[in-house]
């Protein structure tokens, strides 16, 4: 019946078929253990029956107190977040979508057709034992089980590019997802100007390989003399820097021309205008926007959530809650002078290889800001972060 390699060929071709099985690491405690009630009467009813009763589960057997389970068809792969499970879905059921914002529980996904979906996370997604805050963001490529006329279960998260993450409760939030750059909004005056967050950004952004644009807001609420040193500093360094004002329509044209056709995510402290750069650009958005208090000059959160907008000129951009701390993620502080574009020529020219450029000396490094080659606020700015605050 069979060749001489028929067996060899027969087996062969059922190992090829056979599905990956991979041990994933779950949250300990993910189920609710039931409790045995009436202990007491059962034992009076039956003595005998004590003696089969289970006292005690061991947390790396396969129990309800069980850290690991083995799933059929799955995968584990490296992306821009981190390890990524890919559970195995029935493409002929399910539908790729993108997720356009998350709210609490649901998330809205846009479908390939155009349609939109509420959707909840599967369980298997939400149990995971991850460092991430939420297992679902905003630009998320997903497939999404129907469910209803308007509703489904997320099914799978696919794995993800250009990520805008920060730390939030020694664990990774995720902002948003798969964009191509990241326009850093800040504003002039009202409220002041931070430049260490907006360098807190820009290490980020060199992290994730995603494009850096500065846009300073409001400029017409200032001498635009005052700001050339600041705008100097970062052109110099090969980024792009637009002097922007939503108010009085300076620089819009090119901001739209900048976005056009690209994923572009808004981030910046709350009040620095990103809806009101966005209602410029796109007069029929119609985002609420709220006034500076005059008190603190701190910007009242309007935006609440991270959110997908289409552009008539093609593209998205992704508005975001505005945010007055950015803790990098997963950035140890050896890696800090190798993201500011201005200290890593320098590094491999400092005596001691394991040099820290804060007290060693000679350091190329201080060398380089002791004449001038390096701005000194710059320098500044990392020594805030190498130190591992949180401003």
């Amino acid at each position: 019946m069979f060749g001489p390699f028929s067996w060899r060929q027969f087996f062969k071709s059922n190992m090829a078929k056979k599905k990956q099985k991979v041990r994933a690491n779950f949250r300990k405690n993910r189920s609710v253990r039931t409790r045995q009630k009436d202990l007491t009467r059962d034992y009076d009813a039956d003595q005998e029956s004590v003696a089969d009763v289970e006292t005690r589960e061991s947390v790396t057997g396969k129990g309800e107190l069980t850290r690991k389970r083995t799933l059929s068809g799955a995968e584990i792969v490296e992306d821009a977040s981190g390890s990524v499970l890919l559970p195995d879905v029935d493409k002929t059921i399910c539908r790729r979508g993108r997720v356009l914002r998350v709210q609490g529980l649901v998330s809205v996904v846009v479908q390939e057709d155009g349609t939109q979906r509420k959707c909840a996370t599967r369980r298997l997604l939400k149990t995971l034992s991850t460092e991430q805050r939420h297992v679902v963001a905003a630009g998320d490529i997903v497939w999404v089980r129907p469910a209803g006329v308007d509703e489904g279960i997320i099914e799978r998260v696919e794995p993800r590019r250009g990520v805008l993450c920060r730390t939030s409760r020694q664990r990774q939030h995720v902002i948003v997802a798969n964009v191509d750059q990241i326009l850093i909004v800040a504003s002039a005056a009202q409220p002041r100007l931070k430049p260490n967050l907006l360098d807190r950004y820009l290490v980020t952004a060199e992290r994730a390989k995603i494009v850096p644009i500065i846009g300073l807001n409001k400029v017409d609420l200032v001498d635009p003399a005052e700001l050339q040193p600041l705008i100097g500093v970062y052109s110099q360094l090969g980024y792009q820097v637009l002097p922007l004002s939503a108010t009085a329509g300076w620089g819009i044209q090119a901001l739209r021309e900048q976005l056009a056709g690209r994923e572009t995510v808004l981030t910046g402290q709350s009040g620095v205008g990103k809806s009101s750069l966005l209602n410029a650009i796109e007069p029929g958005l119609k985002l609420r926007v709220q006034t500076v208090s005059g008190d603190t000059e701190k910007g009242r959160h309007t935006t609440t959530t991270a959110e997908l907008i289409p552009l008539a000129q093609g593209g998205f951009v992704v508005d975001t809650p505005g945010i007055r701390q950015f803790q990098l993620w997963d950035v140890i502080p050896e890696e800090v002078a190798g993201l500011f574009r201005d200290l890593r020529p320098y590094v491999s020219h400092c005596r001691y290889p394991d040099c820290t450029h804060t007290h060693e000396e000679p350091c190329a490094i201080k060398d380089a800001v002791a004449d001038g080659n390096i701005d000194v606020r710059r320098y500044e700015s990392y020594l805030q972060i190498h130190a591992g605050d949180e401003a």
